[in-house]
């Protein structure tokens, strides 16, 4: 087997792992809050970011270089988690995927102003044919649009800011506090949350909370597998795998069963964001390829960016 078809089989076992992992956030999702979801998800991973941190050997402390693009990250991924939790818990999981997608189109645009990157006519104009593809799937006119498709839409906005914030100040951030300070926020907001939102749960409910922290958590090891093993321009398009589990896992788990809109606008999104990718990838086009360097999915959820896990890892 060639490395690049190794890793792509990693990634499509990684997205099938974390599409497990939203299955029961939208399992849970029907019955608890998304801040109390958040919030205990968080308590399950502390242990395995602690671990992790142990292994950083670098000198330092954990006060950010950058301490206000540190600020934007850390907003952008509390919210991004809470909005996708609740995104899967009010729509049906494909819908869910099809907006979120949109994320890859949003870095790229984000990128001029960010990070000076230079878009052409041909990644500008995926763009526009990818945001076509999320006015399909909305329907503006013919649906009702609700909190759940703009707190999908939300969350691909925050995913794609804190893509490209990591991507701006990661090289000079240490990995723990990239790793510690997103996972701080979300547990002392969510904190603060439950004494107006929390419902008792039982032991079965818990144990569902400690599956999302291992899933996870094995997801970005698969992942980090796949990078390792294959090039991005192969491996990052195995995110888009998880729009087939989504549609296997709503018809099965929760009797869904996509519309055409939602099927022809998910096809447009995707088919845009590939061509990014692999637009990224052509010498002399994008100086900083900032979907390509992105190597976590854009529903980040609890666990930590994929990014910090590879470099402590590597120390």
């Amino acid at each position: 087997m060639t490395p690049n078809a190794r890793g792509a089989l990693l990634a499509l076992g990684a997205f099938a792992i974390y599409s497990t992992h939203d299955v029961v956030v939208k399992s849970l999702g029907g019955t608890y809050s998304p801040l109390q979801i958040v919030f205990f998800a968080n308590l399950f991973g502390f242990p395995v970011v602690t671990v992790m941190m142990m292994r950083d050997r670098s000198e330092g402390n954990l006060r950010p270089r950058h301490p206000w693009w540190t600020a934007l990250r850390v907003v952008a991924a509390t919210a991004s988690t809470t909005l996708a939790f609740y995104a899967f818990s009010v729509l049906p999981m494909a819908q869910t995927y099809a907006l979120i997608f949109a994320a890859p189109l949003l870095i790229t645009m984000l990128a001029v102003p960010i990070l000076g990157e230079t878009v052409g006519w041909r990644r500008s104009l995926a763009v526009i044919v990818g945001l076509l593809g999320v006015i399909v799937v909305l329907r503006p006119g013919s649906t009702e649009l609700g909190v759940g498709h703009a707190a999908a839409l939300t969350a691909a906005v925050c995913s794609a800011v804190g893509a490209v914030v990591m991507r701006k100040i990661g090289h000079e951030e240490r990995s723990a506090v990239m790793l510690l300070y997103p996972m701080m926020a979300n547990f002392l907001l969510m904190g603060c949350a439950m004494p107006f939102v929390y419902r008792p749960m039982p032991a079965l409910d818990l144990g569902g909370l400690a599956l999302m922290a291992v899933l996870g958590f094995v997801g970005g090891l698969c992942i980090i597998a796949a990078y390792r093993a294959g090039r991005a321009v192969v491996v990052a398009p195995m995110q888009y795998s998880q729009i087939l589990w989504a549609v296997v896992y709503g018809y099965a788990f929760f009797g869904e069963t996509p519309d055409a809109a939602t099927a022809i606008g998910a096809a447009i999104i995707i088919l845009s964001g590939i061509y990014v990718v692999f637009r990224e990838e052509r010498p002399h086009v994008s100086r900083t390829r900032p979907v390509l360097a992105n190597q976590t999915r854009y529903v980040s959820g609890t666990y930590p960016r994929v990014s910090s896990i590879r470099r402590l890892l590597r120390r």
